[in-house]
């Protein structure tokens, strides 16, 4: 008999042997998570581990970030933005062979393949691993056929931000107030949380309501496919169909909560590696002076550990107190299975 593997919304996984409904995967996950004794996962990352609080698939779940010896940091203002320094297990870090490139830090926020919205959360202490909620409900991306939830591992890079006061020379659009969005299309099923080493081949400029909401296309340096895929176009030979794919995806994403679709820049065409890079260097710089407070924070959570020169560093205790004052690690909540609906848009 045949065993597949499934991931829960909020990125367990389960060996289901044998054909069954999708209603009864997500409740066999569910029943899963629930049973986990602990209070946290502790799930090593790079140097990175995560803590998860609350209760999953509800409004007071988090994931929180630390160090590999305890230390709490955000995800957004303390994981470096380049990966060039960092190790994983005393292994230096992973460059491809065909190429010296600059390799990025990426926080995933959502697994492949699955619908709930997690995101880094930009206003809180320690900028934690949330669910996103709109109008009191908690927000999961729809199944728009043929596409079951997100179609790659999606998150953030760390220490960038898409300034809402800045306004974009070549779409006249101001930036969405959130760290730039990242998409890997590796082979690996990540988990939210995860810190992986990306090589960046490009970048797509959506526009959300007006709002400038780059997407960069990246791969994880740890794919078979990394060393051969070095720029956007080399995805499109080898792998065709994804990059248009990919333009769907986030042109009907929102149809089906009654928005229209997104529209972008340069006609839906993909900028190459060298347009990204600087793309991503202009949110860096956005970011540092977010850090340093030479501009209005419009509610960001600038909180951090680690930040040269910024006024807005605390210690260790008040970053464990964030922590400590959080809802113990609880049951995973029913999810409705309206989530697994189809969408034809």
């Amino acid at each position: 008999m045949r065993s597949q593997l499934f991931r829960s919304s909020f990125g367990c996984l389960l060996t289901v042997f044998g054909p069954f409904p999708a209603s009864c995967i997500n409740k066999a996950v569910r029943q899963t998570a629930a049973a986990v004794p602990h209070s946290y996962y502790p799930r090593k990352t790079m140097h990175y581990q995560t803590e998860q609080r609350g209760h999953p698939n509800s409004p007071d779940y988090r994931i929180y970030f630390k160090t590999s010896d305890g230390k709490y940091i955000s995800p957004f203002h303390d994981i470096p933005l380049t990966a060039e320094s960092e190790q994983n297990d005393n292994v230096p870090a992973k460059k491809p062979k065909s190429e010296n490139k600059v390799l990025y830090n990426m926080v995933v926020e959502v697994p492949r393949w699955s619908n709930a919205k997690m995101e880094i959360a930009t206003k809180e202490p320690l900028n934690p691993i949330k669910q996103d909620v709109k109008k009191g409900k908690l927000r999961y991306v729809a199944n728009i056929f043929p596409h079951k939830g997100y179609i790659w591992n999606y998150g953030a890079l760390p220490q960038t931000w898409e300034d809402p006061n800045h306004k974009d020379k070549e779409t006249n659009c101001c930036g969405d107030n959130d760290p730039i969005d990242v998409c890997d299309i590796g082979a690996q099923v990540c988990s939210p949380g995860q810190v992986i080493q990306v090589k960046v081949l490009g970048i797509l400029a959506m526009i959300d309501e007006g709002e400038m909401d780059w997407k960069v296309i990246a791969i994880n340096a740890n794919d078979k496919d990394a060393e051969k895929l070095n720029c956007i176009e080399d995805v499109r030979k080898s792998r065709p169909g994804h990059l248009e794919a990919t333009v769907e995806w986030f042109r009907k994403y929102k149809v089906p909560d009654g928005k229209p679709e997104n529209q972008f820049g340069f006609n839906g065409e993909f900028k190459d590696e060298d347009f990204a890079v600087e793309i991503i260097k202009s949110t860096h710089e956005h970011w540092r002076a977010l850090v340093q407070k030479q501009t209005n924070a419009g509610g960001i959570e600038c909180k951090n550990m680690s930040c040269c020169n910024s006024p807005f560093q605390f210690s260790a205790d008040e970053a464990r107190a964030v922590v400590q004052s959080a809802p113990a690690f609880g049951s995973a909540h029913p999810v409705s299975a309206e989530v697994d609906k189809w969408h034809f848009v």
